[in-house]
């Protein structure tokens, strides 16, 4: 076991024992998450360490770190809980495990969307379309677009980036082979782009509240 394992995992153990002890000062609950913090922290450098004579399991430093979302969530740390749930989808990701990377990168999608950090949100959501992909599941893929391209259309930030989104949401149309939702996503998608490369405000409302009536009817 790695120097980096030995001391996660006596990290984790101080942690269990906080939870299950009295508490009388403080709060056991913020001392256990902060010990879940380090242990996951140990996990990781262990993980990727080179030198580790033996590295550890995938799915043990993802327990670990799922322990620590769980405190995180009870203790309204939203924004590390969600960091965490993004480790974990990673991991579950690198391994392979597209099921449950999926599942995690929601998870830290929600949590970072709550948190109102949108660029961060959209970056596991993509992230998630692109599992999606992987995994065929087209529909969803399509649907995650779609929800990509209405949150990024209204952000001065994200919004040059909505052509690339509908170019993706396209090619997943694409892929289902069903030519009528094909050729109405299309029109839509063609709307939206021009009303934003005219800069027509009112257009552009028009292309927005078409696309938001439309999609429903076309992903059904």
């Amino acid at each position: 076991m790695s120097d980096h394992e030995t001391r996660g995992d006596d990290l984790e153990k101080k942690a269990e024992k906080k939870l299950s002890g009295w508490g009388f000062f403080g709060n056991k609950h913020e001392d256990a998450a902060d010990l879940l913090d380090k242990a996951g922290n140990f996990f990781k450098l262990a993980k990727n360490c080179e030198a580790a004579a033996l590295p550890i399991p995938p799915s043990y430093t993802a327990e670990a770190l799922n322990n620590a979302v769980n405190l995180f969530l009870e203790t309204g740390r939203l924004n590390m809980a969600a960091r965490y749930s993004k480790d974990i989808g990673e991991i579950y990701q690198q391994e392979q495990d597209l099921e449950n990377a999926a599942v995690y990168l929601n998870r830290a999608a929600d949590l970072f969307d709550s948190e109102g950090q949108s660029s961060q949100a959209n970056s596991m959501t993509q992230k998630i379309a692109e599992i999606y992909a992987q995994l065929e599941k087209y529909q969803e893929v399509t649907e995650l677009f779609e929800e990509l391209a209405r949150k990024s259309c209204n952000n001065n930030l994200l919004k040059y980036s909505v052509r690339g989104i509908l170019l993706n949401a396209g090619i997943c149309q694409l892929c289902r082979g069903d030519p009528v939702a094909v050729n109405n996503s299309l029109e839509r998608y063609q709307d939206l782009a021009a009303s934003m490369d005219e800069g027509d405000v009112s257009k552009f409302t028009d292309a927005i509240k078409e696309f938001d009536s439309m999609t429903r009817l076309v992903l059904f």
